[in-house]
Parts: structure tokens; sequence; C-alpha cells
């Protein structure tokens, strides 16, 4: 009977990690063996209050990942693993996550779950090499901003065509003088 808190225990984590895989925008799994505590610590700091960073046990993940939906992560799950849940930007945790196994080389990207799809350590750098959503959208405000001074300057040249030959017929009619009917 004592075994029944245990599973009922495993069962609560798996829950909860396949909620997690659910509702995030994406998911990296690393290896995190040889990392201090201190050092996982500022590993969460430095992902920010969009990204949870779990140790997992590897039997309980690849259940909660094939709870969620979610294959081809199985060959993942070997030797101490952790799993960086993204609510937010994915770029962003990428680059947070890459500049961290940067600085601290035993901390490892195995892959991830991008949109639903599991996909390469390789893949996560890939996505670390794009440029945020707020970078992408002020570029985008931009081009938007300029296209639409553009647009305004081709509406008012013909306006300003038309105030000028109007000018010039107004012009034209005072130094001819008055028309004869």
């Amino acid at each position: 009977m004592a075994d029944k808190p245990v599973r009922a225990d495993k069962a609560s984590a798996v829950s909860e990690l396949t909620d997690d895989f659910r509702n995030s925008s994406a998911t990296v799994l690393t290896e995190y063996r040889g990392l201090t505590v201190k050092q996982l610590t500022e590993l969460r700091r430095s992902l920010g209050k969009d990204t949870k960073y779990s140790v997992s046990k590897n039997t309980l993940a690849k259940r909660a990942a094939t709870d969620a939906g979610i294959e081809g992560l199985d060959n993942l799950f070997a030797g101490p693993t952790a799993l960086a849940f993204i609510s937010g930007d994915p770029v962003e945790a990428a680059k947070g996550l890459r500049a961290f196994a940067k600085a601290n080389p035993v901390l490892k990207i195995k892959g991830g779950v991008f949109e639903g799809k599991a996909i390469s350590a390789d893949d996560v750098n890939k996505i670390a090499d794009l440029e945020s959503r707020e970078v992408l959208l002020a570029k985008l405000a931009g081009a938007m901003k300029g296209n639409l001074s553009k647009a305004a300057g081709l509406f008012q040249a013909p306006l300003s065509q038309v105030a000028r030959l109007a000018a010039a017929l107004q012009e034209k009619r005072e130094k001819d003088g008055p028309a004869e009917a």
C-alpha cells in the first residue's frame, strides 16, 4: 500500500508535464549534467518569467510528451534531462539557452518541440539565429511607415499638380484680361 502515494505523485507529475507540453509555444530539452545548483538558478533567471526550466525523470517526461501528442522525442530522453517550457517568444528563450550553453559548455541542448513537432538541436540553434518578435515587428512597422510615406507622396503629387495647373490658368487669365463672351 505504500506504493499508492508514489503512483499518485507520478500521475500528478505526468499530468503537470503534459499540461506544460500542451501550453508551451516551444519546449527545449537539455542535458544539465555537471551544472551546479547556482548555475541552474542563474540559467532559470536568464530565461525570464516566460520560460519554466525544470528537471524531470525521463520516463515521466516521455509519457507526458506522448500524452500531449508529441512524437519523435524518445531518443532525447537519455541521461539527465531538463525541460525548458517556453510560453513566450521561442526565439528569445533559444538565444538565452544557447548563450548560457556557450558560457557553460556542460549544458547541452538535445533538441525540442516547436509548433507541436520534434526538432533537433541544430533546429533550436536556427531558431536562436532568428531575430526576436519585437525586432521583426519594429522592422515591419518601419517598412510600413516608409511605404505609407511613399503612398502619401504619390497621393499628394496629383493634387499639387492640379493646384499648380489651376494657378497657371489663373495667371494666364489675369494676363490675357477678361474673357470675351
